[in-house]
């Protein structure tokens, strides 16, 4: 077998290792799932926002919400703020990407909601303006990052930050802690 494999996945599970052994980030993933179960339970949303894998990210976890996860439930009001293309493309143009998602924000964002921005970086401008936003309404700001929280982490009402700084790494430990959410959301809910 390629070494270059077993590399790959070694990091892979070092990185989810790392995360397991830490006990102030698993505090702050069981914060979380405690802020969305209370937003459902008053009535309220949760929106994502990413770019790139961060954005197929944000609408995986969406669609485990909305849809369903492990039980046949009620839908949740959870959605991925990227997904009108055309809304998208035209702020982008007639403003600045950096308010594609503040823009939105500002229209469907409504306090006791939950943001949810995703960035390996924690430095994304779009995804910090939506924080932003998110603030001044009143709404739960929840980062998803990479060791260092970026930028973001000044605007997260609750910070994961993933213990790494190797793009791939972090992005799977999101979709994984995104997992574990859901589940245990739903878990609780139904």
């Amino acid at each position: 077998m390629d070494s270059s494999i077993q590399e790959i996945l070694q990091a892979a599970i070092h990185t989810k290792q790392n995360v397991l052994n830490n006990k102030v980030l698993l505090s702050e993933i069981e914060k979380v799932i405690n802020v969305i179960v209370r937003a459902f339970q008053n009535d309220k949303k949760v929106l994502f926002c990413g770019n790139g894998g961060s954005a197929a990210d944000a609408q995986h976890l969406a669609a485990e919400l909305s849809g369903r996860f492990y039980k046949d439930r009620e839908p949740l009001d959870a959605e991925a703020l990227h997904v009108n293309t055309s809304y998208l493309t035209a702020v982008a143009n007639d403003y600045s990407y950096n308010e594609v998602y503040s823009r939105i924000v500002k229209a469907k964002g409504r306090e006791g909601d939950v943001l949810i921005g995703l960035s390996t970086s924690g430095n994304s401008q779009n995804i910090i303006e939506a924080l932003k936003v998110a603030q001044e309404r009143g709404m739960h700001t929840i980062g998803f990052t990479g060791e260092t929280g970026g930028k973001m982490k000044e605007y997260c009402e609750y910070l994961i930050n993933v213990p790494s700084m190797d793009t791939p790494r972090i992005q799977e430990c999101h979709i994984t802690i995104g997992h574990i959410i859901c589940e245990l959301v739903e878990k609780q809910l139904f």
